[in-house]
């Protein structure tokens, strides 16, 4: 308690400082969040949370929530799919109401803000056709998915393909964000092809000795139906410091999560984010 009221005092007096509306527009964690070596968020596309979550033909995504932790009552932003990418990489949508692309930012962004405290941060996506391409569509690879190539502030180095993804886990980015192709997140195939596809893919993470100090988020962008702005989708966190099998029926969205890794490591909390609370349940 004593923790909490001083983490509390802390916040007021830095608001006070800060000016008006600085006091409800960064809500104070109650909690510690632990600062990983390596965050990993994989990016899961267009399945409801009952869609995957006690699905028969997901086994792999399924045991995972007794692996790690879930949240019950997550949502995405809105549809379709690419203001939810902003949304978890920027902390705004920039009033995008459409697929369509190409787009150019300037707005402060998740890996702007690593790469300018020192830390670092790449994209990769899979199927697309060389580091640093900027092409819209190149078979099952879709820029509507990839946000980071969006932003003037993130270089082309921080766009990479699926294949130059690390095999030496501790040569890993600060923080990585993964963009399956469109058949393997599910968007055009099925639950079981997205469930193979990480079954394939996280356990050379998980088993890894890199991961004893990271966090992996794998989260899906919207759900299919419009409940709830972009529609309840599965949100879980596997890591050594979260509570295996816990699930959190608290309210969350791209703005808690992307709020959680800003916490993470000291950076400022960008657009909505700032206004979003971080996910502090599901640690041990």
């Amino acid at each position: 308690m004593i923790g909490i009221l001083a983490v509390w005092v802390e916040t007021f007096l830095a608001g006070l400082l800060a000016g008006p509306g600085a006091l409800v527009s960064r809500p104070a964690a109650l909690a510690t969040i632990p600062r990983p070596d390596h965050t990993v968020v994989v990016i899961m596309e267009n399945h409801s949370y009952s869609s995957v979550i006690g699905n028969g033909s997901a086994p792999y995504i399924n045991s995972l929530r007794t692996e790690g932790a879930s949240f019950t009552n997550s949502h995405g932003v809105g549809h379709p799919s690419e203001p939810n990418y902003l949304a978890l990489f920027e902390g705004a949508t920039e009033n995008l109401t459409d697929d369509s692309c190409p787009h150019t930012y300037s707005a402060a962004n998740l890996g702007s803000e690593l790469l300018a405290s020192g830390q670092s941060f790449v994209g990769y996506s899979e199927s697309m056709p060389s580091d640093g391409y900027t092409g819209c569509t190149s078979g099952r690879y879709a820029r509507k998915h990839n946000p980071w190539v969006n932003y003037r502030n993130v270089p082309a180095s921080s766009n990479r393909t699926f294949d130059a993804f690390p095999s030496d886990f501790d040569a890993l980015p600060t923080v990585s964000y993964v963009a399956p192709n469109l058949c393997n997140d599910m968007h055009d195939c099925s639950v079981a092809t997205g469930d193979t596809w990480l079954k394939n893919f996280l356990p050379r993470i998980l088993q890894s000795a890199a991961f004893k100090r990271s966090v992996v988020y794998v989260a899906w962008d919207e759900g299919t139906t419009n409940t709830g702005g972009g529609g309840r989708v599965p949100l879980l966190v596997i890591s050594p410091d979260a509570a295996p099998g816990l699930q959190s029926s608290r309210a969350a969205n791209h703005y808690n999560l992307l709020r959680t890794i800003e916490d993470a490591w000291g950076l400022p909390a960008l657009g909505k984010a700032a206004g979003a609370a971080p996910l502090t349940q599901y640690w041990k």
